[in-house]
């Protein structure tokens, strides 16, 4: 567990944690949901999404 709030390195709240408050859990969940963190892949052909195919 980290002493810090991974987003603006407050102290952590043990009732948030990791994070320092409820806001700045809510600014985490809605960078997940909203796409804002992302990995790197392989970049797809959208035409190739819908091809009705199996990937077997």
């Amino acid at each position: 567990m980290t002493d810090t709030c991974p987003l603006c390195a407050h102290p952590s709240d043990p009732a948030n944690a990791p994070f320092c408050s409820r806001r700045c859990k809510d600014r985490d969940l809605l960078q997940w949901l909203g796409e804002g963190y992302r990995t790197p892949g392989a970049q797809i052909h959208p035409d190739g999404l819908d091809s009705g195919r199996s990937a077997d």
